[in-house]
This record gives C-alpha cells, sequence and structure tokens, in this order.
C-alpha cells in the first residue's frame, strides 16, 4: 500500500468516523481500530526494510550486534506505544493512552541502560586516573 491509498484510506475512515460517531459511538470506534490495523500492518513490510537496512550498516560500521539489536528494539517499543496511545487516546481515554506511554518510555529506558552503561565506561577509560 503506498502513501496515497492509506491517506485516502484514513480520510475515508475519518468520514466514516464523524457519521458513525452521532449514530453509534462503538461502531465508529471499531472503524478507526480497524483502520488504524490496517495502515499498521500495511507498513510493517516498509519497518522491515528498514531495520534490515540499519542492522547492515551497524554491521558494516563494526557495530556489536547487541547494541544494534537493542535500538531496533527501541524503536519498535516506540512505534508500537504511540499505535497503543493513539488508539486509546481515540477511544476517548486519555488517562490510559499516558499511562501506555510512560510504559513505552520505562521499557525503553531498561533496554537503553547497557547502552548508557558501555558509553559511561567509554568516557571514564579516557579520563586520567589521579
Amino acid at each position: 500500500m503506498d502513501i496515497v491509498q492509506i491517506v485516502t484510506l484514513g480520510i475515508v475512515a475519518s468520514i466514516l468516523y464523524i457519521i458513525l460517531k452521532e449514530i453509534n459511538s462503538s461502531m465508529a470506534f471499531f472503524v478507526i481500530l480497524i483502520t488504524g490495523i490496517i495502515i499498521f500492518f500495511s507498513v510493517i513490510q516498509q519497518i522491515s526494510s528498514i531495520f534490515q537496512l540499519i542492522q547492515s550498516l551497524g554491521t558494516k560500521a563494526n557495530v556489536e550486534g547487541m547494541y544494534m539489536d537493542t535500538i531496533l528494539k527501541i524503536i519498535g517499543i516506540a512505534y508500537i506505544a504511540e499505535l497503543g496511545a493513539g488508539i486509546t487516546k481515540d477511544a476517548g481515554l486519555g488517562s490510559v493512552a499516558a499511562k501506555i506511554e510512560l510504559a513505552g518510555k520505562i521499557f525503553i529506558l531498561l533496554l537503553a541502560v547497557p547502552i548508557i552503561s558501555a558509553v559511561i565506561e567509554a568516557i571514564i577509560r579516557f579520563l586520567p586516573t589521579t
């Protein structure tokens, strides 16, 4: 699916949502939910090719595999948390969306700890000892 089709789908779904919201709000939410899922699955293939490109660039730059895997996981968590938060915001559940965003940030921080530790250790090695 290319960007024109995705945008068209989004516009049609938005119009349907506006129309259905007055008639049946739960059905309107399902239209938005299904639209989000369709768009997510349509871009999964592109995301996969981007991940492969980043992985190959990391290999060429002699970056340890663990670091590249961690970076890719962090990117994945960010996108999934944003998608979940967006869907719950659309449902009118801003507080749940905030909790999803918080959970995503915590998971990202947990994954980033080894990278942060490695950076700090590298900095310490460069500092003169007294």
